[in-house]
């Protein structure tokens, strides 16, 4: 193991609270693409989907280049600072002009898919930079479990905290300004929280005695490795679930139960302030139970909410089922991130090299794999019911809200919690 040089350790705070700038323009940007593209500006939904088919297979490919040149970068300031502190101002430049369409690109529906593609690829593909490095820093500053598990609660505290305005606020505050202007400020808040966050990571600066891993024999190893294959397709499904219940309640409220954007905050808040509640219950309960059993209770919670939420027909009931589906999403959000570390901490003991910034990043390619699956509930919603834009919403866009909101994140979490029983990985004692 190298020798730390640093003079001050990294607070949990100072670190976990890097996750309010990182989650401010992604969820904006993952939840509302659909709604602003298609049911505003109408762009064809199959186009959408086809924006999505198009960079999942991007996001595979960077994602790995991505942590691979961090985890061999050596400078003064470490190997994850200077790739965060020049991708978090790129990042949100590019979400500001996503949301930023020039009039001459709006009015012509070719150009328009053209631009949402280049935008939505130069977008995600920097938000895969920062995360990279971002989550490759979490088992290195942060060694115990205890330290580990007091950390993550406060990211993501703050990462449902920006979930709350960045998606639940986000249809009121647009109603009012519109989503330009809201881009702007959000955009300008995220960048001021993630160099904040960056510039007071403390990593270690001497390398010299670590071996640069190669890229082929990392991804040899991880194929090698069972428990990256069951964690990284149950965190597949779950990101898959999780995505259609952002992008698709907007369409749910409008189609469905026949309200307004203040509906659809009212029932995001709430569920994300249950999450809130829901992470400090787990990370008690932590305490007692295996993250691996919290982990797996969150997948099954969510999977059954589903069922009762389709047959909703008012917002009170949807609302008070939602809410129950946001403490199953706490206990995924407590866990997940502890049990990625595990898997990282057993590489290196099978391997002996430090490759968090890769190893992470393949587990975030696993992730966006999702882009497949929800690109397929979009397409197959826009051929079964008709449903072309907000300009042609088809013959029910009612029961076609409902399964995008409901059916396809409903057999994605089905999915999720079968293949998570596959993973077994031994508990760490505090000891050890």
């Amino acid at each position: 193991m190298p020798k730390n040089k640093t003079l001050k350790k990294t607070t949990p705070f100072r670190y976990g609270f890097g996750m309010f700038g990182t989650s401010m323009p992604i969820n904006m940007f993952k939840s509302f693409a659909a709604i602003f593209y298609v049911d505003m500006l109408g762009l064809d939904m199959k186009k959408y989907s086809l924006v999505l088919f198009i960079y999942t297979f991007v996001d595979a490919i960077d994602n790995p280049v991505y942590g691979f040149l961090s985890d061999r970068t050596r400078t003064k300031w470490g190997r994850r600072r200077p790739w965060l502190i020049i991708g978090a101002p790129l990042l949100v430049l590019c979400f500001i002009l996503f949301f930023n369409v020039p009039s001459f690109v709006e009015s012509e529906k070719g150009m328009l898919f053209i631009y949402m593609l280049l935008m939505y690829i130069l977008t995600g593909t920097l938000d895969s930079l920062v995360n990279a490095n971002y989550g490759a820093l979490f088992p290195e500053l942060f060694q115990s479990d205890n330290e580990r598990a007091k950390t993550n609660g406060i990211r993501q505290i703050c990462q449902l905290f920006a979930m709350a305005i960045s998606i639940a606020l986000t249809p009121m505050i647009t109603e009012k300004i519109g989503y330009r202007l809201t881009s702007l400020i959000y955009g300008v808040l995220a960048v001021a929280v993630m160099l904040y966050c960056f510039l007071g990571c403390r990593e270690s600066t001497d390398y010299e005695e670590l071996e640069k891993p190669r890229l082929i024999d990392s991804i040899i190893a991880l194929i090698k490795n069972p428990h990256f294959w069951i964690f990284g397709f149950a965190g597949a499904f779950y990101s898959a679930a999780f995505s259609l219940i952002s992008q698709a309640l907007p369409f749910y409220v409008k189609y469905t139960l026949g309200l307004g954007g203040s509906s659809t905050t009212i029932m995001l808040g709430i569920v994300l302030g249950v999450a809130v509640i829901g992470i400090l219950v787990w990370s008690r309960v932590a305490k007692k139970l295996p993250v691996m059993t919290i982990w797996r209770t969150g997948f099954i919670i969510m999977a059954i909410g589903f069922v009762p939420l389709y047959f909703a027909k008012v917002l009170p009931v949807a609302i008070a089922v939602a809410a129950v589906m946001g403490f199953g999403i706490a206990a995924c959000l407590t866990t997940m991130d502890c049990i990625g570390a595990k898997i990282i901490d057993d590489d290196y003991q099978r391997n002996g090299i430090k490759r968090e910034g890769i190893i992470n990043s393949l587990m975030g390619v696993m992730n966006r794999l999702n882009g497949l699956y929800t690109s397929l509930a979009f397409y197959v919603v826009s051929e079964s019911f008709g449903f072309v834009s907000g300009d042609e919403t088809g013959s029910n866009p009612a029961l076609a809200s409902k399964v995008l909101l409901c059916v396809f994140p409903c057999a994605a979490m089905i999915l999720a919690s079968v293949i998570s029983f596959f993973l077994k990985l031994p508990e760490r004692k505090e000891n050890e």
